[in-house]
């Protein structure tokens, strides 16, 4: 019976691959049809005349109720399932004139499927049934049979049988559903990344490149040989950020600490911003130097972009970075919670364990400061 051991009430993920149902559930099913075959050879060996053929067709409108059981499972048609179970349960009543204690043996198959499929009757199913099939065949004198032991433990072991495979059934589809979040979220995750890499990147290089043509243009005039150098580095910022952007996409971009203090410098300086920057990284722990770099990276960028500021100087030492300027702060995106740049630094400096302040600066200016302790990990 396709979907015994599913519930109706409960949609499966929809890329569920077979394994969470599929041809076990139709060989759990085809199994359960041993049951109504014991019975009919029950009803073959104790009943004669018209009694085996009542007892004949019993067998063969339980075996058609289970199919229809099954094909209601598989529709997610639980009211029809449930009214085809108690008449599954009425024929097994009806078969024990004709089969005696091999009736019992349908017990077998409704009493599992009630248990699973209506809980609050689990217990009292598999104890009634099993007594019944214990103590009918015993109590009717007619019959001739000792208890029912056998019908019994058919009851109970299929019981506990299709109970097992509803719950790996269950277990499955909670796997299923759970590796689809993860892959959700990594998606999603991944998706967050790029976006702030672009930003991060495309903000600090667009950057380089205003200044830098407007520094040309404005120099055109009176030095065309500057200008037409640095037009030229336009060109090949221009290209660098077409890779990086490339990059970043692709998850392959790098950042430096050393390589932004060397772009950094050049921004300042085509800005007109006087830079008081560290000479070396050399002392700087490797895990810090890219989260340093991002940082460093974003951090100048705004100075350019909102300062108008004449001086910036930068403190590099492990597990510490602070930028500072002389600029005005009102210009400045909000310290906490505001622009993108900020956002994306926040993030990535959480990630690391670390703690990010940004502000006015006393007794004028701007602060950007990063805090790693030396594991990488927020300082007090």
């Amino acid at each position: 019976m396709d979907g015994a051991a599913a519930d109706p009430a409960t949609e499966p993920a929809p890329d569920a691959p077979r394994w969470a149902g599929g041809w076990r559930r139709l060989l759990l099913a085809a199994g359960m049809f041993v049951y109504p075959a014991l019975t009919a050879a029950g009803v073959a060996q104790y009943s004669r005349g018209p009694a085996a053929v009542v007892g004949g067709v019993v067998v063969g409108l339980f075996c058609l109720c289970f199919l229809g059981a099954g094909v209601a499972l598989e529709r997610r048609a639980r009211p029809a399932f449930l009214t085809l179970l108690a008449v599954m349960a009425l024929l097994t009543v009806l078969a024990l004139p004709s089969a005696h204690e091999f009736g019992f043996f349908l017990a077998a198959v409704v009493v599992p499927y009630t248990a699973v499929f209506v809980p609050r009757l689990a217990t009292p199913a598999v104890a009634g049934g099993c007594l019944a099939a214990v103590l009918v065949p015993w109590a009717v004198p007619a019959w001739h049979t000792s208890a029912g032991w056998y019908q019994a433990a058919a009851i109970l072991f299929t019981a506990l049988t299709v109970r097992a495979f509803a719950e790996t059934a269950a277990a499955n589809r909670a796997l299923l559903e759970a590796r689809a979040e993860v892959a959700r979220l990594a998606s999603q995750a991944e998706r967050a990344r790029i976006a702030r890499d672009l930003h991060d990147l495309l903000g600090h290089s667009l950057t380089v490149i205003t200044v830098k043509s407007g520094l040309a243009r404005r120099i055109a005039g009176t030095d065309p040989v500057r200008a037409v150098a640095e037009i030229t580095e336009v060109e090949a910022l221009s290209r660098r950020a077409l890779a990086d952007v490339r990059a970043a996409v692709s998850g392959y971009r790098e950042v430096t600490l050393a390589t932004e203090l060397a772009r950094g410098r050049e921004l300042l300086r085509a800005a007109g911003i006087l830079a008081e920057l560290p000479a070396g990284t050399d002392h700087i722990p490797s895990r810090q130097q890219e989260l340093f770099g991002w940082v460093l990276r974003e951090g100048l960028t705004n100075v350019v972009r909102h300062s108008r500021a004449t001086r910036c100087t930068v403190r590099v030492e492990p597990g510490l970075l602070e930028i500072r300027d002389d600029g005005a702060p009102p210009a400045r995106p909000p310290a906490t919670g505001g622009g993108n740049g900020l956002a994306g630094l926040r993030e990535r400096v959480a990630a690391a364990g670390g703690a990010l302040d940004a502000g006015p600066a006393t007794p004028q200016g701007w602060r950007l400061r990063v805090r790693l302790d030396s594991q990488g990990e927020s300082a007090a």
